[in-house]
């Protein structure tokens, strides 16, 4: 994988696990918290998201054979899911996908948010494991070089969740509620322009000749 290739997924998956979105969840989860313990949950999910997106960076296509899944099946499937995910970011509100009521209720009443909601599934949901596992794809006998290619993003995106919360009050303030929803409805529409490019690239796959 290239570096523009790279740097595209980078800030497409940045998009997918938009963290400036996440910010009123996080301040939310977290009231009542001291700074140590606030300060924990933001590393923690950060992990968490590394650890998860890493883990279907490395494992996700082989996840797919076993179950005898083709990728571009996958594609269409997951560019579907995306797609409803950027719908709802572009209504400036929680997808359903990442998060229902009844899960964000419950979430306020556990200790480890930083790893159970926000780190999964707010921030690595099935949005962003489909980007990766898509993204992760290749082929030849050093396929596993394009695996590890993309563990320096997901890291690089991992640390802006990380930044993102431990600014969290600060970001807060200075956007406020207006300029959050417009972050979160711009990442929408990046979204919806990837999903659909995802659904068609499998649909071209699955059915040659359908789209040229």
């Amino acid at each position: 994988m290239d570096f523009q290739e790279l740097a595209k997924f980078t800030l497409s998956l940045f998009a997918i696990v938009d963290p400036v979105g996440i910010i009123p969840v996080f301040l939310a989860s977290t009231d009542g918290f001291n700074e140590t313990q606030r300060r924990a949950a933001a590393w923690v999910a950060s992990i968490t998201v590394f650890g998860v997106l890493s883990l279907f960076a490395l494992a996700g296509t082989a996840l797919l054979d076993f179950f005898g899944v083709r990728l571009a099946s996958f594609a269409v499937g997951g560019g579907f899911l995306l797609l409803l995910l950027a719908i709802s970011m572009a209504q400036a509100r929680v997808s359903p996908i990442r998060q229902t009521p009844e899960e964000a209720e419950e979430a306020l009443e556990k200790e480890a948010v930083g790893a159970v909601p926000l780190g999964v599934p707010l921030l690595a949901g099935p949005g962003a494991i489909t980007h990766v596992i898509v993204s992760s794809s290749g082929s030849g006998p050093h396929q596993w070089l394009h695996h590890v290619s993309l563990l320096p993003s997901i890291l690089l995106v991992a640390f802006t969740v990380w930044l993102s919360f431990r600014l969290s009050p600060v970001i807060a303030r200075r956007l406020g509620t207006t300029g959050i929803h417009v972050v979160t409805r711009l990442m929408g529409l990046i979204i919806a322009a990837i999903s659909v490019e995802m659904i068609a690239r499998g649909l071209a796959q699955l059915f040659p000749g359908l789209l040229g």
